[in-house]
């Protein structure tokens, strides 16, 4: 079954580091996506950048509304994801425990599936 473990990150928290600090917390983040390659469980990962680039598409009644980040009603922003697969929910769960930005984030563990399904 594949899992995504989704960092969910406070809002502004990346422009309290110094570049220095992002870039060894990014690489702790790069020797855990390796750790997972090694295991074999890894199929997809990527960083995001901030929201404040990020937009938001809705099509209602035919409408198109696109707004532009940062998004208020949030105080966290997904800041990145790891898409692995794993037996079972809580082998996923022991691989985002491992996860280095449990330290300073949320990881979200959400299996995938058809969304017709509760």
């Amino acid at each position: 079954m594949a899992y995504m473990l989704f960092v969910a990150e406070p809002r502004g928290q990346r422009a309290e580091r110094t570049e220095e600090e992002g870039r060894a917390l990014y690489q702790r983040m790069q020797d855990y996506a390796d750790g997972l390659k090694e295991r074999g469980v890894l199929r997809a990962y990527s960083s995001l950048r901030n929201d404040s680039e990020g937009q938001r598409l809705q099509i209602r009644g035919g409408k198109r509304s696109l707004r532009d980040g940062p998004f208020a009603e949030a105080r966290e922003m997904i800041g990145g994801f790891f898409l692995v697969d794993c037996a079972t929910r809580d082998e996923a769960v022991e691989l985002a425990a491992l996860c280095p930005a449990a330290e300073w984030a949320t990881l979200e563990v959400r299996e995938t599936g058809p969304c017709y399904l509760g």
